[in-house]
């Protein structure tokens, strides 16, 4: 029954990362309290959060083995903050990515809490050290970065603080898992964190090719959907290294020269800026045109797509 919850669990902040970790966190069996500052805030998130798991159940496409009555049953709005973390055993804040704003939500949890309760920042790129200073509990303190939309992508990177307790990375990485995520954990905060790095990296590199008029937009963003993308929506880049040849030590031995030539040939830093984003953005509004009603849509679709390469990830699972 929905009422055999596994825990309770505060959501600080209901926009569109709060209301996907609510959904995550009531697909486990915990239960929700969804806290913000306005009535409004909290009944329009709780009313998408609805709308959004029916869709899923009629989709089969819910996380976890309650139906989404019971789940919903589950999650409850909240406008004060101590009422909203009494009892929890782990507090996602999930406010807009400004440093003060997390600064102040997180001074004031330090005031209310007791020492057992993870507090974990949803922040994509402010560094522990940063968001965290000078916390008193800031040994239960830790960064569980989700990825956009986190319903839909599983990945979670757990970065802790200089001074984080090894067991409050533990208790985040299992319960990550439990309600069906893929945490990481990053062994010590870096700027942009792992994703973000890789992200960037190929972002840069796509936009110098670009620039430097050796591919278009269009042709760019279909090396990696029809290239690139297709292997790395299973593996990553090492383990492709290691099949594209007899091993990880087969393949650097055969390439690692030709990578080393290609890599000193890249530009310096774009500014991302000038005629390069005109020009980029004119063929992306080709393809999606940047109103607020073809973004929707295509960011519907986008959803859908990972939906279904989910449920395919998990049949193609290795034995």
């Amino acid at each position: 029954m929905a009422s055999a919850a596994a825990g309770e669990v505060a959501i600080i902040g209901s926009g569109l990362i709060g209301q996907s970790w609510a959904m995550l966190f009531a697909s486990g069996g915990f239960k929700v309290k969804l806290y913000d500052i306005g009535q409004q805030q909290v009944t329009n998130a709780l009313e998408k959060i609805r709308k959004e798991m029916k869709f899923l159940e009629q989709s089969g496409s819910l996380k976890g083995s309650l139906g989404a009555e019971e789940q919903l049953s589950l999650i409850s709005g909240c406008l004060n903050i101590q009422e909203a973390v009494e009892g929890a055993m782990h507090i996602q804040e999930c406010v807009p990515e400004n440093l003060e704003l997390k600064k102040k939500i997180f001074a004031q949890l330090d005031q209310i809490v007791d020492d057992k309760v993870v507090l974990s920042s949803s922040t994509s790129c402010l560094l522990p050290s940063k968001v965290f200073a000078g916390l008193a509990h800031v040994k239960q303190c830790i960064v569980a970065h989700p990825v956009n939309p986190p319903y839909y992508v599983p990945l979670v990177e757990l970065v802790p603080h200089p001074k984080t307790a090894p067991a409050t990375v533990d208790r985040t990485y299992a319960l990550m898992q439990k309600i069906g995520q893929s945490p990481v954990r990053v062994m010590k905060e870096i700027d942009g964190f792992v994703l973000n790095r890789l992200q960037y990296a190929v972002i840069s590199e796509a936009w110098r090719l670009v620039e430097e008029g050796i591919v278009s937009p269009s042709d760019l963003d279909l090396v990696m959907s029809d290239g690139l993308g297709m292997r790395y929506a299973f593996i990553g880049p090492l383990e492709t290294m290691h099949l594209n040849a007899e091993g990880m030590l087969s393949y650097c031995d055969r390439y690692s020269e030709g990578m080393q030539h290609v890599l000193k040939t890249f530009g310096p830093i774009p500014d991302f800026s000038r005629a390069t984003v005109e020009k980029v953005n004119q063929a992306m509004c080709v393809k999606v045109p940047n109103d607020p009603e073809h973004l929707a849509a295509r960011r519907q679709w986008r959803d859908e797509c990972l939906l279904r390469l989910a449920k395919l990830k998990r049949q193609m699972q290795p034995q």
